[in-house]
Formats: C-alpha cells, structure tokens, sequence
C-alpha cells in the first residue's frame, strides 16, 4: 500500500513541473454551510485537472527500457491528457485509448495539444482494457493505469498534502471518488498528516459502486454508467478499494440536479470552471449531509475541463431533484 512517506516522496518529484495550486474560500459559501471552506483548485492544474500530478510522478520513474517503448493508458480524458503531458516532457510515446463518447474538448487536447496517439474504442470499461491490452501485446508499451498504480495515487495525493500545508486546522476534507485514485491518495496523505481529520468522498448517485462496496465490505460495481460527472463512470480496484475501506470515512451520494447545482455555484459565485466530476464534492458538501464538525473543511476540486456546447444543452434540459 503506497504510504505517506510515498507522498511526501512525490511532492518532491513533481515540484516544478506541477502547478501548486491555489486555495480560494467563499464567503457565500461559508454562510451556506455555517463554518470555513477551502477549496483547492486542481481545476488550474496543468491540463486541467489532478491527473498530472500522478502522471507525472509514474512517467518520471519509467526505466529507460520501458521509455523507449512507449506508455499507454485508457481513460476518458483527464487522465488522458495528465499522462500525454508528462509523456511529452519526458520525450516519450504516449497513445491513449479513449471511449467515443469522451468529451471532444478532452480528446482534441490529447491528441492536438499534447501530441498523443489517440485509439477510440466502444463506450465500456470491457472495450477500453481489451483495446489496450491487444495494443500492449503488439507493441510492448508499459500500461500507467489512471488508478490502479501506486505512483498515480502518490502523485494524487500531493494535491490534499499541499492542501494541508497550507490551512492550518482542517478538520474534514471532500474529494470525488470514480476509480478511487485521487480519493486513496487524499486519505493517505490527510490519515498521514494527522490521523484525526475525517475524509469523506462524493459520488454520484447513478454509479454509486464505491458507496454500495464501502457498506458491503467488497468490490461491487454498476449495472450502467449514466452520469453528467463523466470522470466518474469507473469502478474501484482491489488498490483502492483496500485503501478507500481502511481510510476513508463516509462516502456520500449526491443527485444529478445536485452536481449541477454545485457546478453553477462554482461559476456564478467564485468564477471558476469546474467539470461535473470536479463538483461533486462540494455538491456532497451542499447536500446537508456531512456531520458538524469543529468548522474548516477542505474541498478538492478534482478538475475543470469541460465540453461548453454540451454543458449548455444539459442546462437547457429539465433536470428534476429526484434525478
């Protein structure tokens, strides 16, 4: 199990390379919830998003065999463009299998802006592993999976480490949770950092897998993945699913409507872009379902890339509460 000696490790790794983003508070919300919050903005992280940290942390450690041949990964998008980024830093091949149903902003930034090979493959979690691993088979790439990689985890877990570093006495942190990585490496280095703060997770209520595996004591997954938090619609591994079930908390669902909701917040009352994955832990927040606390939590915005034709066309919809 990566520990928080790994992450403190990590954090050395990715200075310089990774943005230490910004804490922004908000007193609206701190009125709504009736104490402190602070938000750590992975959406300004280089490519958007937390993913680089861990990217960068796993393709810093390659062995030279392994760079010449190439990595690969299947994600649909952050993680994508996390592990192109750090590929073409290293002056390494990344090739990048991503569903058809990935958001067009993610695969051109791939693809266009960070120059990897993008391979589309069918709308499922079978398709994606099948696809990459007839491509590994072929030309020998090493594999960096989105989550299920202790050195992902380590490098996620940077962003809650620097987060804490920062503001003194939090007692709650709030990350999203979908394949686990970003919320195994925030319970690490939040249990690391001191082992009295409580860490919660957000998750959608339409692929409540997480949730539903935490209650039964065992990996469970979704009969469908329908969902606006489009980072999300994954499953835990046997890594994180240990972690998650030692470390973690409370995991708490929240609605479509909700993750709108707190997406519109983010907009309308601090300007920031958040994508829908990104909102759900404040969404979680927002619910009235995390207990009273002594009053300071940490909110880690997971992400901000986000497709705007499509987000326009969802707000255009009726979404009811119940959804």
């Amino acid at each position: 199990m990566v520990t928080y000696s790994h992450i403190k490790d990590a954090q050395e790794r990715i200075r310089g390379a990774a943005n230490i983003t910004p804490v922004m508070t908000s007193r609206t919300l701190n009125q709504k919830v009736k104490g402190e919050v602070f938000i750590k903005c992975e959406n300004l992280q280089r490519v958007g998003a937390f993913k680089f940290r861990g990217a960068y942390n796993a393709v810093s450690q390659l062995k030279d065999r392994e760079k010449s041949r190439g990595v690969i990964a299947h994600s649909s998008g952050n993680h994508a463009q996390a592990l192109a980024l750090a590929a073409k830093i290293a002056g390494v091949k990344a090739v990048i299998v991503m569903p058809k149903w990935s958001p067009k902003v993610k695969v051109n930034a791939t693809r266009d802006t960070y120059g990897a090979e993008v391979v589309l493959c069918e709308n499922t979690i079978e398709a994606r592993h099948a696809t990459a691993q007839a491509l590994i088979d072929k030309h020998g790439y090493t594999l960096i999976h989105p989550y299920d990689n202790d050195n992902i985890i380590a490098g996620a877990g940077t962003a809650a480490l620097e987060l804490l570093q920062e503001i003194k006495d939090i007692d709650t942190i709030i990350a999203p949770v979908g394949g686990g990585g970003l919320l195994s490496g925030t319970a690490i280095a939040t249990k690391g950092f001191d082992s009295n703060i409580r860490v919660f997770a957000g998750e959608p209520k339409n692929v409540n897998d997480a949730y539903r595996s935490k209650e039964a004591g065992k990996i469970l997954t979704n009969d469908s993945i329908v969902s606006i938090a489009d980072g999300l619609l994954t499953n835990l591994c046997d890594r994180t699913f240990a972690i998650i079930n030692e470390k973690v908390d409370r995991i708490i669902t929240v609605s479509e409507q909700e993750i709108l909701e707190a997406m519109r917040f983010y907009w309308e009352r601090m300007k920031l872009v958040v994508e829908p994955s990104g909102a759900v832990s404040l969404a979680a927040l927002l619910s009235g379902k995390v207990e009273p606390a002594r009053g300071r939590t940490g909110i880690i915005i997971s992400g901000g890339n986000i497709d705007l034709g499509s987000f326009f066309q969802l707000l255009e919809q009726k979404i009811t509460p119940s959804s």
